[in-house]
């Protein structure tokens, strides 16, 4: 056996070992040249060989706005590292002031500097005259560098703001991706097109517009149906909604119809051929506001209309009418009548029923429906302990995630990719698992199996690994993996008997689970052999014999329990 030296943690000896060893945080949005990733890398080099400092961790904001610290997860990890004390460094090297953050209070930005220093962090500016060395001086120079980086990016929105408005009333398109039956089509500055933009594409060049286009007749229609339906028919909201989602008509995103969409589709201007920007502003990532009427800014999209204007105007007088605001008491007065008139409540009768407002007024108003149901005594009975728990199944959705991600790229060699709602990884652009929370409803008896339902959102690709919750949904019970050809679906319902219906295998450990989903991914990625193979044999009943999910004895589990 070997000598080993033992360095006790905490210790003046464990403290030498680790100095003179540091992390570089970098970060870039849509900046100048200068203030890329690699050149801030550079400078810090130099600076770190100048000043004898060993290089040994990176973390890096790419496309990460500096105003707020929400949303930057290079940053966000390397506190969380200094705090927790895993930190193997002493020393934390930024470009500059303004790499570390425009925030707008500028006691944030030392608040953070402050929470790195408190765990022994020295932070270093590299590319700044000062010496972050805590004297009167450097505390002075910091304070107006970190002000003028919050004044940059004020006097920057200004200017962006007072451009697009200019760009809006000559009636191009601008902000967001358009709603249902339009189209945005990318121009040059001499008004040739160049294309069409599909759903998060942006314009290539500053000198690039964008014009509004028609979509195809059957979405006109769709809209004129809208129109008549609530003009003419005095059909509301839900009404419009089931209507629509009983033909098979997909709304823009390709998914069924809200209640919400419907006043959105009769507000909008586009349809009788005018742009209309700055009705919503969030000014240097803050809250959403809502503009008046006159800071709106108009202009004609050069489009023939889709609606008429005179039945685009009785729509507004109507949706006018629907926006009466009444007060809180009020609410609840009308809300309590009809409960004793009907019996029960939900969002269906509210929505439906004349002199309510509708569901999300209430929202607005009181925080949510129960709490409205609270104030009038009035107890769903929906299961509703679920929501209070979404949040901590989120964030365990995510970490679930970021441990399979780690173990592809350990175990076989991958370079996955975290999707960006946090529950899936991607392989070379293509989806390869999905991990979603499965909560236990409500037992209907004894005589009936216990039941799970999972929102599988508009997942089509990929192996899904669903966590099933115990009977009070705070703690996993097991693990169900099913194949990628599983039929689509807006939810996944499981249940004791539908296992082999789907065919999915159920696991008791988070590691076996692992493991089934490395041996399929390892299967998939194998290279395919460059002579023809010969063709498999196939069984008495003419077809292939089944392997995996289809087997009648699954290789990557235990089933008797399913049975």
């Amino acid at each position: 056996m070997g000598n080993w030296l033992v360095v006790p943690k905490g210790t003046g000896l464990a403290r030498r070992t680790r100095a003179r060893r540091a992390a570089q945080y970098v970060r870039m949005s849509r900046e100048l040249q200068r203030y890329s990733i690699k050149n801030q890398m550079a400078a810090i080099a130099t600076y770190a060989e100048a000043n004898a400092l060993t290089i040994v961790r990176t973390y890096a904001d790419e496309g990460r706005s500096g105003l707020r610290i929400k949303g930057r997860p290079g940053l966000i990890e390397l506190i969380e590292d200094v705090q927790s004390g895993q930190a193997d460094f002493d020393h934390i090297l930024v470009y500059d002031v303004s790499r570390w953050g425009r925030f707008q209070d500028v006691d944030e930005s030392a608040y953070y500097e402050f929470l790195c220093k408190r765990s022994g962090m020295q932070v270093e500016y590299c590319a700044e005259l000062f010496k972050n060395d805590g004297t009167f001086v450097s505390g002075i120079a910091k304070s107006l560098k970190r002000g003028m980086a919050a004044e940059w990016s004020r006097e920057l929105s200004v200017k962006v703001h007072a451009g697009h408005c200019r760009v809006a009333s000559l009636g191009y398109r601008v902000g967001a991706p358009v709603g249902y039956g339009l189209r945005r089509l990318m121009v040059d500055e001499s008004e040739h097109p160049k294309g069409f933009l599909a759903k998060g594409q942006f314009k290539a060049l500053q000198s690039d517009r964008v014009r509004l286009q028609h979509g195809s007749a059957e979405e006109a229609a769709v809209i004129r149906s809208i129109f008549d339906q609530f003009v003419n028919g005095r059909r509301s909201y839900s009404d419009i909604r089931r209507h629509l989602n009983d033909a098979g008509i997909a709304n823009h995103n390709g998914r069924p119809w809200t209640d919400g969409m419907i006043p959105t589709i009769l507000a909008n201007e586009n349809y009788i051929g005018k742009t209309v920007y700055n009705r919503t502003s969030r000014r240097l990532g803050q809250k959403l506001v809502k503009n008046p009427d006159h800071n709106w800014v108009r202009g004609a999209a050069q489009i023939e209309p889709i609606v008429d204007p005179s039945i685009f105007a009785r729509a507004q007088k109507l949706l006018a009418e629907r926006r009466i605001e009444i007060p809180e008491n009020e609410m609840l007065l009308r809300l309590r009548l009809t409960l004793r008139r009907r019996g029960k409540l939900n969002s269906r009768i509210i929505n439906t029923t004349l002199g309510l407002n509708h569901v999300s007024s209430y929202v607005k108003h009181f925080g949510s429906l129960r709490k409205a149901y609270a104030l009038i005594g009035y107890k769903s009975p929906r299961d509703c302990d679920w929501i209070d728990t979404r949040e901590h199944w989120a964030s365990e959705q995510a970490r679930l995630t970021t441990e399979f991600a780690e173990v592809l790229q350990n175990d076989l060699g991958l370079q996955p990719e975290l999707v960006p709602d946090g529950i899936g990884v991607d392989v070379e652009g293509k989806r390869v698992v999905s991990f979603l929370v499965a909560r236990r409803l409500t037992s209907r008896g004894e005589d009936h199996a216990a039941q799970w339902k999972a929102y599988r959102r508009q997942i089509s690709s990929g192996l899904l690994a669903v966590m099933r919750l115990d009977a009070e949904n705070r703690e996993i019970e097991d693990y169900v993996l099913l194949p990628a050809s599983l039929s689509s679906g807006r939810y996944v319902w499981l249940s004791s008997g539908s296992l082999r219906r789907h065919r999915g295998v159920l696991y008791r450990e988070r590691g076996a689970l692992f493991a089934a989903i490395k041996a399929t991914l390892a299967k998939t990625t194998r290279a395919a052999p460059t002579s023809s193979a010969p063709p498999k044999k196939q069984s008495r009943s003419g077809q292939p014999k089944a392997k995996g999910f289809g087997a009648r004895r699954s290789w990557c589990g235990d089933t008797k329990s399913l049975r």
